[in-house]
């Protein structure tokens, strides 16, 4: 005999959050070590780096919502790979639900081929600046 669901649909359910509470990682040091716990900003500040270094579409273990894709400008001026690096990295960080905007963006090239660029992301714990080094 199947079950009937019809119970379940009658009910109140309630959707809650999950806490953002994780692993933390040793940042400084390149994220390879993993120390103690964070929550809130912290665990903010990793999300947003975990996702400006994960390439999208590299990694099976991600789903293809995750990650940003900036392997593919590689090549091209530096006058199309600024505009599309912030589309890129705001596309990106949009899509985890507790990133509520990205913007302030400020580019410096440090020599030829690589770029660094520093952002502002605003979460529903507070705001926090990142940056990225990133080689076209």
């Amino acid at each position: 005999m199947i079950p009937s669901i019809t119970p379940l649909l009658n009910s109140d359910l309630q959707i809650v959050e999950q806490p953002t509470l994780t692993r933390g990682l040793n940042l400084p040091e390149g994220a390879n070590r993993v120390r103690g716990r964070v929550d809130g900003l912290a665990a903010m500040r990793q999300a947003v780096y975990k996702i400006i270094n994960t390439e999208r579409y590299r990694y099976l273990i991600y789903s293809y919502d995750y990650g940003v894709e900036l392997g593919d400008l590689f090549g091209r001026p530096v006058s199309f790979v600024c505009p599309e690096i912030e589309r890129r990295i705001t596309e990106a960080l949009l899509a985890d639900s507790r990133i509520t905007g990205v913007g302030g963006f400020d580019f410096n090239l440090l020599r030829k081929g690589v770029v660094q660029v520093s952002f502002e992301v605003q979460t529903i714990f507070g705001s926090l600046i990142a940056q990225k080094e990133v080689n076209f």
